[in-house]
């Protein structure tokens, strides 16, 4: 099973309309964007729509993976517990000849829509291309490897793989994370200090190797 990619809860928010609509719910990412096509104009896709780009964790209780239930006041029997409205595949309170349930596993369950993994917690960096002087801030996953960070750069820069990665004068490994290369995340510290730490963001410095073979 392939490694899955993380994403930022800022990436997951570029996906907030319902022709192009991720969520992400306990830790996961979601593109919904093939489930709403499947069902155009139902009105039980409008909670969903609704909370397009946004984690909706709320919706779930982690313990078992599913939806949050309630004991609904009317009828007394344990209900899904839906506050923002009842959305797809999640049942009626009482029984109804509309309410199809051949819809196989309920689309929260269904792997198919599953792309990666929500980070737990994001980095700034900045990155110096030392043969342009040219620089880049990107925001990374703090799970990444420093290859993984290399693909996101790759839109600066298609020749990236060519350079040598260095922090504080050190190759780093790109098999590892930043914390891994000894990148420490000091957003804590700079917390406590009430300092802002974007003005001592760390700094990576690419190195040309004179190869253009890695594009």
């Amino acid at each position: 099973m392939s490694k899955q990619r993380y994403y930022t809860a800022n990436e997951v928010r570029q996906h907030n309309t319902a022709a192009d609509i991720w969520v992400a719910f306990l830790g996961r990412v979601y593109n919904l964007t093939p489930l709403l096509q499947e069902h155009p104009g139902d009105p039980l896709c409008r909670p969903i729509i609704a909370n397009a780009g946004y984690d909706i964790s709320h919706w779930f209780d982690e313990k078992i993976n599913d939806i949050r239930k309630h004991i609904d006041p009317v009828t007394g029997c344990e209900m899904p517990y839906t506050p923002s409205g009842r959305f797809l595949h999640v049942p009626p309170p009482c029984p109804r000849t509309d309410w199809a349930t051949d819809y196989g596993r309920p689309w929260w369950k269904n792997e198919k829509y599953c792309i990666g993994l929500l980070s737990k917690k994001t980095r700034f960096i900045r990155i110096i291309n030392t043969l342009t002087s040219q620089e880049q801030q990107l925001e990374v996953c703090s799970e990444e490897s420093l290859q993984e960070i290399l693909q996101r750069y790759l839109m600066y820069n298609s020749h990236a793989g060519s350079y040598t990665w260095k922090y504080n004068g050190l190759n780093l490994d790109m098999t590892k994370v930043l914390e891994e290369n000894d990148i420490t995340d000091e957003d804590e510290r700079f917390y406590e200090l009430r300092m802002n730490d974007d003005q001592f963001l760390p700094a990576i410095h690419l190195h040309f190797n004179d190869d253009l073979t890695s594009a």
